[in-house]
């Protein structure tokens, strides 16, 4: 992996000048289409991006595709991801850069059998927990390390299990708990004829713990040239826009959702409610990045014991400028 980022790093530069040429904007989602991401389809299908005079392709995102190495590699100019994921990548020595932050709350948590007798997360000992990997394990091994929990397995430990992006380990009872989105996956456990009584949840917020997801990114790099800056000012606020029409019209984004999603593997109930939590973590305002925040993830990664996410303290990982532009 650090081969692989430090090589594209090299690279990023030649992508760099190309990305300002022209109104063109390439978005590379982290996931693949759902109302995780409706605020850019929206932005997209009500024109408001053509509006800032802009020509914005989106870039679907699934198990195979890592966001930080398409930016590198020069397949897009913007992505979506997760800021440990970013930060562990920029400390590998990919410049990327945070721009904008759209998701100001978690929506992250384990879901757990409560007939495993865990209440809390001194229980987890002993047990099987699924985790997403692909950068999305660095803050359930960020808490577990705050907790003194090994991952190693054994009595006294956390045996993890590398957990696909479904909830069968949970169903079929090969993990005690697993990952869940609070917009996506938690439901479809209750989908699979699970009730709220038979679990228990943890969301990574009332932890302590939580990090910034769905952040903004693009390489250091391009933020050299002011145009390129401009061009993710209305990049930036026209995505707002469609965030905020979004999370008022929540039903009818899922259904703009769902006119984007060319494998017809999404369902409108399942995306309508996906939207409804998702209004639930988005900030509507602008956009832009709690200093705060961001310093309590990094603190968070740092909190790793002797495997910590990041090893020191980023320095340029954010910026204002481009919110600060998007705002006047």
């Amino acid at each position: 992996m650090k081969h692989l980022l430090t090589s594209a790093a090299l690279a990023a530069g030649l992508a760099s000048a190309a990305a300002a040429q022209d109104n063109e904007v390439r978005l590379q989602l982290q996931w693949v289409t759902q109302a995780q991401f409706a605020g850019y389809y929206v932005a997209l299908e009500n024109g408001y991006y053509e509006e800032e005079g802009l020509d914005v392709t989106i870039l679907p995102g699934g198990p195979d595709i890592a966001p930080p190495q398409v930016l590198a590699g020069g397949g897009a100019d913007v992505m979506l991801n997760w800021m440990p994921s970013a930060l562990a990548a920029r400390e590998k020595g990919l410049p990327v850069v945070n721009i904008a932050q759209p998701f100001k709350t978690s929506g992250l948590m384990l879901t757990c059998w409560k007939d495993t007798g865990i209440e809390g997360p001194e229980d987890f000992r002993g047990k099987t927990i699924g985790v997403w990997f692909f950068g999305n394990e660095y803050p359930f091994l960020s808490w577990m390390a705050q907790e003194g929990i090994s991952t190693d397995g054994g009595e006294d430990g956390i045996t993890v299990l590398k957990q696909g992006f479904n909830v069968d380990p949970l169903l079929q009872r090969q993990a005690d708990c697993i990952s869940t989105m609070t917009y996506n996956e938690y439901g479809q456990v209750l989908d699979a004829g699970v009730s709220e009584d038979e679990l228990v949840t943890f969301r990574y917020e009332d932890q302590g713990v939580a990090t910034l997801e769905d952040g903004i990114y693009t390489l250091e790099e391009n933020l050299e040239d002011p145009a390129f800056v401009e061009k993710m000012a209305k990049f930036v606020r026209a995505s707002m826009q469609g965030w905020q029409w979004a999370v008022e019209n929540p039903d009818a984004a899922a259904e703009i959702v769902l006119e984007y999603d060319e494998t017809g593997a999404q369902s409108e109930e399942h995306q309508k409610r996906m939207m409804g939590e998702i209004a639930k973590l988005i900030d509507t305002e602008n956009g832009v990045l709690d200093p705060e925040a961001y310093q309590r993830t990094v603190e968070t990664l740092l909190a790793g014991g002797s495997d910590p996410v990041i090893s020191a303290e980023p320095e340029g990982a954010w910026t204002h400028a481009v919110t600060d532009m998007a705002l006047n």
